[in-house]
């Protein structure tokens, strides 16, 4: 593993519960047909959501608003394990990037929240970085470009079905983190699967 690439949301900070609660009830106002609205969206940027989903343009600006003040009060609780994960890839020498579907807008208010990250991260990728959302692998490729290391020598850590396409599309080995989708769901689109990164001794040395 030269780089390693991280999701934000159900990787770095287990906030998928709170951005399950707020979807799913944009879902009931909207799409009452659609069960898990939430989970039909996971892993995809704001902008495309909204694009496929929300076209009227009021009713994009309406919800663009709620997302904000919502993630604005959100807690930001790290998923257990990562951030001594972490500082042990820097001690092995790895570099480390988040690749997310949020915004610029939303990784102000987590900075405020955890201002370490910018330590901890030596590249943010957002949604405004690339055209194509998760699933297309444009943000792990871009994130290996930026690093200036080859993508097979990534490894890309992701909770979601969207994220995990997206990693093995790049050419990334793949990490699944069963933070908020059950293991046996995750795994066949994963290299190897841990619960979170109090289990990072289950992965290879290697890796």
């Amino acid at each position: 593993m030269i780089a390693a690439l991280f999701d934000l949301d159900g990787v770095v900070v287990d906030t998928e519960p709170q951005y399950t609660v707020f979807w799913n009830e944009i879902g009931k106002e909207h799409f009452p047909q659609e069960q898990n609205f939430s989970g039909l969206i996971k892993g995809q940027t704001l902008t495309h959501i909204l694009t496929k989903y929300f076209p009227d343009a009021k009713l994009q600006e309406e919800l663009r608003k709620r997302l904000s003040a919502f993630e604005q009060s959100m807690c930001y609780p790290y998923v257990a394990g990562v951030t001594d994960y972490v500082k042990s890839l820097h001690e092995r020498h790895i570099a480390t990037a988040i690749v997310t579907s949020s915004d610029r807008a939303k990784m102000a208010f987590l900075y405020a929240a955890h201002p370490e990250i910018e330590q901890l991260f030596g590249l943010v990728v957002t949604a405004e970085s690339v055209k194509n959302s998760k699933p297309a692998p444009d943000c792990y490729l871009h994130a290996a470009a930026m690093l200036q290391v080859p993508v097979s020598g990534c490894v890309v850590f992701e909770d979601s079905l969207n994220g995990l396409a997206s990693g093995r599309a790049a050419g990334a080995k793949v990490v699944g983190l069963a933070t908020t989708l059950p293991a046996d769901t995750i795994r066949p689109l994963c290299d190897y699967c841990i619960a979170d990164f109090s289990q990072a001794e289950l992965l290879p040395a290697d890796l």
